[in-house]
């Protein structure tokens, strides 16, 4: 299957967010180079390029990006904080030059929460601009949330105001967070326990299958997701052999990732006592940040998970 690939277009942003994976160098590619990569991902036929950052919208030729990818038959996508999008002629740039679909970061409804995580104030407003204006232009939009302490007790809240307001949102993702990646290193109480979050990541999910939307949750293991198994993005390209191609502006540079950069660490009782073993990728940072003494091995056949993600393929 085809790889999507990811292209940092710049290092800078217009936000604080205290668990950023990705914070400021100071880089911005340069249109020649980023030219370049979009002809290789093209050449590889991969299955679309999706712009990311930093904040991507400060990219400066961002629009005429989007338009050469659409060029080279590449569908664009945008990871974005929602910040500049608010603003409706930038957005109708982008959808002008050829942009169907994007990926808005929303860490909390409570917009005490988003602004003290982000180091914004008007996060919250601002994105629910963009999301208005994502919606005239019949822009596609999913939802992006980081798992911390401050929001693992509502993790359920979100996607229920926002698609309140906003019901042509369809898609939610959750990754838990990564406390090894810049930022959130000097952060460590934002770090959540699994069991904090548990209940609402279950309350969130259910919601969701049962009002027909879609989901992915990363970084969780299967023991946390219960019968939500098959929505577990690591277990989904495991179930489908797929990786991706990551341009970096930093030391990392490009690299593919193929399924075994999905596997974390296992307690010696999951290889042991749990059938789902060979699809789980684990516990991320496992005894480091996060403790093995939170796992508890499940019954569920691994090749009835397996059926279910072949059978939610365009989910």
């Amino acid at each position: 299957m085809a790889a999507l690939a990811y292209l940092q277009v710049t290092r800078v942003c217009n936000q604080k967010c205290l668990f950023c994976s990705n914070p400021e160098n100071g880089r911005v590619i340069s249109w020649e180079e980023a030219t370049a990569l979009v002809d290789s991902f093209a050449a590889q036929k991969a299955a679309g390029v999706i712009f990311t950052g930093g904040e991507p919208t400060l990219f400066d030729r961002l629009p005429d990006l989007v338009a050469y990818a659409r060029r080279k038959g590449l569908p664009a996508r945008l990871i974005t904080n929602g910040q500049r999008a608010a603003k409706p002629g930038y957005l109708k740039a982008l959808a002008d030059a050829g942009l169907e679909h994007m990926h808005v970061s929303v860490h909390s409804a409570k917009p005490e929460v988003q602004a003290e995580l982000t180091g914004n104030p008007s996060s919250l407003p601002n994105i629910l601009r963009a999301l208005e204006n994502a919606g005239k232009l019949g822009v596609r939009v999913d939802v992006n949330t980081v798992i911390n302490s401050l929001n693992a007790g509502h993790l359920s809240l979100t996607p229920r105001v926002l698609t309140e307001r906003f019901p042509f949102l369809t898609h939610f993702v959750w990754n838990n967070m990564d406390p090894m990646m810049n930022a959130a290193s000097l952060n460590p109480r934002l770090v959540p326990t699994l069991r904090s979050f548990e209940v609402e990541l279950h309350l969130a999910m259910t919601w969701l299958a049962a009002a027909g939307r879609s989901f992915r949750v990363e970084r969780v293991p299967l023991c946390y997701m219960s019968d939500f198994a098959h929505f577990s993005t690591e277990t989904r390209k495991f179930v489908k052999d797929e990786g991706r191609d990551i341009y970096f502006l930093d030391e990392k540079g490009r690299r593919t990732q193929g399924t075994s950069s999905w596997t974390y660490g296992k307690a010696p009782r999951c290889r042991t006592d749990c059938a789902l073993e060979p699809l789980c990728a684990g516990l991320y940072q496992m005894d480091v940040y996060y403790s093995s003494d939170e796992l508890c091995p499940l019954p569920i056949p691994a090749a009835a998970v397996a059926a279910r993600v072949r059978g939610t393929e365009g989910a």
